[in-house]
């Protein structure tokens, strides 16, 4: 029996934790009615967290466009609970992960947590409070399916070499792309959210050639620094957390303790490919939905076009597994 729970060594405590404060914090102000009203960010988050703990994208990625999109919530509240629900998710999916032995390329944590520390400051301070609600929402699926397009492309490609983990040793090049990886992706989740993951998956993936099997979860841990950083950031010193962004975490937190591990260790059962397959599906769905529901005007649909394009003709760029 000792056995059977030692995977779950760092996850079980972490979720005792987190169900205690959860239930204490709801009797204790009495908050059964709002918590119960934010129903829908629960069952988001079901399906948010699953692909959170399975792939590249964090529960942001899901929660970020529901909340915008068909809740009508304004984007920074969205990024918020993006925060505040990945505290939960991603640090649960990862103590699973690393308790399980899942293979993760630390040294890919390691350099782009400095990044991406930096960048999230930047980006919180100096970018996020000037871009406008709707072209904010359609940089970001328009973001990752440029993205999508060059994991698909990368995949088509029968000579495509990959390996098991970064170069035995990093080369001061190597660590620079690293730390600007973490910069950017760290920018992009002050303005989501969530972002450092998928940048960094990218880039493992892309320009390393690191297995989706390693560069899934090394995300997955590297997204769980950013979002504890986010969220104190966010609640302790910008204080802009809404007491409905309260509400709606303590609705959905136990979902997330539970879905965010199960996707870390169905992924862990998956083949590289599919894993990859999951990640343009999900691109895919996001950005269908999100011109369904914005009904977007030519401006707004040049704008998304541009991005995808230039995008993707940086990600052509980062592919260096078809020269090998």
């Amino acid at each position: 029996m000792k056995n059977n729970l030692r995977p779950l060594r760092y996850y079980l405590p972490f979720a005792i934790l987190v169900v205690t404060g959860v239930v204490g914090a709801i009797f204790s102000l009495d908050l059964h009615d709002e918590v119960l009203a934010w129903w829908p960010a629960a069952l988001t988050m079901v399906f948010g967290a699953f692909i959170a703990g399975a792939s590249a994208e964090g529960g942001g990625a899901i929660a970020f466009p529901v909340f915008t999109l068909l809740l009508k919530i304004p984007p920074v509240d969205a990024r918020s609970f993006s925060f505040m629900i990945q505290s939960v998710g991603m640090v649960s999916a990862s103590l699973l992960i690393l308790g399980r032995g899942i293979p993760v390329e630390l040294r890919a944590v390691k350099w782009p947590a400095v990044g991406g520390i930096v960048g999230l400051v930047a980006g919180t301070f100096w970018v996020a409070p000037y871009l406008p609600p709707v072209e904010t929402k359609l940089f970001f699926v328009s973001l990752w399916m440029a993205f999508g397009i060059g994991l698909w492309r990368a995949n088509r490609s029968r000579t495509r070499t990959v390996r098991p983990r970064l170069p035995e040793v990093l080369a001061s090049k190597d660590v620079m792309t690293l730390l600007a990886a973490g910069f950017i992706g760290g920018i992009v989740t002050a303005i989501f959210g969530n972002g450092i993951d998928l940048v960094t998956f990218c880039v493992l993936s892309l320009w390393y050639g690191v297995d989706e099997k390693v560069a899934t979860p090394t995300s997955v841990v590297l997204m769980s620094i950013l979002t504890v950083s986010g969220f104190a950031l966010h609640a302790l010193v910008v204080q802009d957390v809404s007491t409905t962004m309260y509400h709606a975490w303590l609705a959905a937190a136990p979902v997330v303790l539970f879905f965010a591990p199960l996707g870390a260790f169905v992924i862990s059962k998956w083949n590289r490919l599919a894993i990859a397959n999951l990640l343009v599906v999900i691109i895919v769905v996001q950005l269908i939905g999100a011109l369904y529901v914005l009904q977007p005007s030519l401006d707004h649909l040049a704008l998304s076009a541009g991005v995808i394009l230039v995008g993707s003709f940086i990600m052509r760029g980062l592919d260096r597994t078809r020269k090998s």
